[in-house]
């Protein structure tokens, strides 16, 4: 089987792999509260694998590998429930920046922010849209909830998408951790899901803490959670991150459609 983990493979080999333009995916998550029946560890340990599982599925087309996951996300909201640990908005930026930009100093100009944790989709956002012109490279960033979205809801049988320590996450955690789930009572925890913590109005924002929308740190049903489900929910999810990583159109340079210029006054920065 082909190495991807960049902390696994030497030097030499990943300077050879810059040489090769390959992708490196940065798997970003969190370490928070999901629940009773399920570790602190849920988003790292899923996100990690689907970023192993993608590059291998990629690498034939277009060398892939995958750096060190930023297991330490964006997580104030859990906070109330104990056991998260968390970054503030600086940090994450500040890590996410020293991280992407020590890769492009290395050679590579491709990189794949995969996330795992729905309080990081803002701020690595943002943090694509400065990096980007700041280092001159391509930086995507995907959440795998959203980039899979199809597939997972074929998939769920009491939900339309990943929630939180719900059908989805639990049985993924079966798939790849059935030692640290506890299943003796998950019929007890279900909890439905509600409008959320951060709506307001039609389309609109307002921060709050988690315990808004629930209980015991659960959003979902994860009785409906199964080992064999969260297999296909991995091979489902990993395929459609791979697919992004393959699709030439996903790292293709930038298209400027504009001319020379308008009402006979050229732009200043053609070459840029």
């Amino acid at each position: 089987m082909v190495e991807v983990e960049w902390a696994r493979l030497k030097a030499h080999e990943l300077r050879a792999l810059a040489d090769q333009n390959a992708v490196v995916i940065l798997p970003i998550a969190a370490m928070e509260q999901h629940g009773p029946h399920l570790p602190v560890m849920v988003d790292t340990c899923v996100g990690q694998e689907l970023a192993c599982r993608a590059a291998r599925k990629a690498y034939a087309q277009r060398p892939t590998i995958v750096a060190p996951v930023v297991w330490h996300g964006l997580s104030e909201h859990h906070m109330p429930f104990g056991g998260t640990l968390t970054l503030d908005h600086d940090t994450f930026f500040a890590v996410l920046r020293c991280l992407i930009g020590s890769m492009v100093r290395h050679g590579f100009r491709d990189i794949l922010i995969s996330n795992s944790h729905g309080g990081n989709i803002l701020a690595m956002q943002t943090a694509a849209e400065r990096l980007a012109p700041e280092l001159g490279a391509t930086i995507v960033a995907t959440t795998y909830v959203a980039e899979a979205a199809a597939a997972i809801g074929e998939l769920l049988e009491d939900q339309p998408r990943i929630m939180h320590a719900c059908e989805g996450e639990t049985s993924m955690m079966m798939a790849l951790a059935p030692d640290l789930v506890d299943g003796s009572d998950l019929a007890a925890l279900a909890t439905p899901r509600g409008r959320g913590p951060l709506a307001a109005g039609e389309a609109s924002y307002r921060w709050r803490s988690y315990v808004h929308a629930s209980g015991n740190g659960i959003t979902g049903n994860p009785a409906r959670a199964h080992a064999d489900k969260g297999e296909k929910l991995l091979d489902a999810t990993s395929t459609a991150l791979a697919r992004l990583v393959t699709d030439a159109e996903t790292w293709a340079p930038m298209r400027d459609l504009r001319g020379e210029g308008t009402q006979g006054v050229p732009f200043r920065d053609r070459k840029k």
